[in-house]
């Protein structure tokens, strides 16, 4: 018996009205993207593993598949690496290239590799599938598609602001109310991490902090003593597990907690601006928020970190998130390239619009018109209107079979076809067609100038 076909955890196949949904999200983040002035590139699915390698951090290098080299790829590896049966050891020998992690990275490859072609400031857009080896669960697989935005060459906060309100504008453009703009500052973490003299534990300090929401404040705690953060330096840190109030407030309690840190006062200075200027020009469905125990991207965020929430409602991740980053392009020798970029989630977009049934009724492009199949002579003269409407615009086909009129005209309910249209032997003496509304059930016969001013 043929084994059943199947396709690898974490990934989807996808039918013709999830691609087009998928398709109305795309279009929609690209006409934004395409408005606030950026420009589209796109880079191979595959890089050089080196040019990934030891730039996610050790547990995002862990979740970067590997491609095997072609041909013998056992062939370098000696017989003593062999039986140690090392495989951290072995990969370099029988693995060069890997699957992309994210976009960022090989986009500052491209920023460096092209840098003498390209202007800078350079705004770019990517919209194109990255992989991860990650546990598959709702809304994480491992496969799936980033959107992604980027500035460099530039280290105004103009940007940061810029960036806000294209997440505003493109989440107004999808209905989707209700997101909130969550927004910390790399040098709040380092100033926080200095007042309370744990600066050689950022990371440590950092990665349980942000999991406040997940295991709360007692959970936090410990964890942060078992990475060698004093109680002292926990207690000092106290205020921030009741971080309350509207933007103004919450950085004004930064001012206070992080007073003795010029670092931290520079980041604090840097929300205060982006804040200033959001609150001067209003966004339309998002809320920004002030969040302290934001801290994704750790390994290359130096400034802003952004984190899109979905709708209270909905129980979900984050759909999208992105931050500054003052020396990406510095891990393949371009120094002093300011960027700062933002990333939208589409499969958890698409989740997130399906369980609030936000998608439009029109997003699946629908047959208007099918044309019944009677016979070679009568295929013919239907093909000719179809090529005339085609030409205008209309969504008109030919059933290709000229079979039972039962089972043509059961396909066009199911194609969702507005009208059924039949030219059999009198229609093409007359050369008319018999136009039938599968809506009203009504049925008339028109020439063809009438069929197309119909439809």
């Amino acid at each position: 018996m043929a084994q059943k076909p199947s396709i690898p955890k974490g990934t989807r196949d996808f039918s013709p009205i999830e691609v087009a949904k998928r398709h109305y999200i795309i279009d929609t983040i690209k006409e934004q993207f395409q408005l606030f002035g950026f420009h589209p590139i796109e880079t191979p699915s595959f890089e050089n593993s080196d040019t990934l390698m030891g730039k996610y951090g050790e547990e995002g290098d862990r979740l970067i598949f590997k491609i095997l080299n072609s041909g013998d790829y056992l062939k370098k590896v000696d017989d003593a690496l062999y039986d140690s049966k090392d495989s951290t050891k072995m990969t370099s020998k029988i693995s060069e290239k890997a699957l992309r992690y994210d976009l960022t990275v090989p986009f500052a490859r491209y920023v460096v590799q092209h840098q003498n072609e390209i202007d800078f400031p350079f705004k770019r857009y990517q919209i194109q599938p990255v992989w991860r080896a990650d546990r598959p669960q709702k809304g994480r697989f491992r496969e799936f598609f980033q959107c992604d935005a980027d500035v460099v060459g530039s280290k105004s906060l103009w940007q940061e602001v810029d960036f806000i309100q294209l997440y505003d504008s493109v989440f107004s453009k999808l209905k989707l109310d209700g997101v909130t703009i969550k927004m910390n500052n790399r040098k709040i973490l380092s100033g926080i991490a200095e007042v309370i003299g744990a600066s050689d534990k950022l990371i440590d300090f950092t990665v349980a902090l942000d999991k406040l929401d997940k295991i709360g404040e007692e959970g936090v705690k410990k964890e942060m003593l078992s990475k060698g953060i004093s109680e002292d330096a926990i207690t000092k840190v106290q205020p921030l597990f009741n971080f309350e109030g509207n933007t103004t407030e919450k950085i004004n309690k930064l001012k206070d907690l992080l007073n003795s840190s010029e670092e931290g006062m520079q980041g604090v200075k840097e929300l205060e601006f982006i804040v200033k200027a959001i609150q001067t020009i209003p966004l339309q469905c998002a809320t920004l928020d002030l969040d302290v125990t934001l801290a994704r991207g750790l390994n290359y965020y130096t400034g802003a970190i952004f984190e899109v929430a979905a709708p209270e409602n909905v129980k979900m991740g984050s759909i999208g998130g992105g931050g500054r980053y003052d020396d990406l392009t510095g891990i393949f020798g371009l120094k002093n390239v300011s960027g700062v970029g933002v990333s939208f989630g589409l499969d958890r977009i698409y989740l997130v619009l399906e369980e609030l049934d936000l998608f439009p009724e029109t997003v699946a492009p629908v047959t208007k018109a099918l044309f019944i199949n009677f016979g070679e002579a009568e295929a013919l003269y239907s093909l000719k209107a179809i090529n005339k409407l085609r030409k205008e615009g209309i969504l008109a086909e030919l059933y290709p079979d000229a079979t039972k009129m039962k089972k043509q005209m059961n396909y066009a309910n199911k194609k969702g076809a507005k009208y059924v249209i039949l030219a059999g032997d009198s229609e093409l003496k007359n050369e008319t067609f018999t136009v039938k509304n599968m809506e009203l059930g009504t049925q008339n016969e028109m020439n063809f100038d009438e069929l197309k001013a119909l439809l």
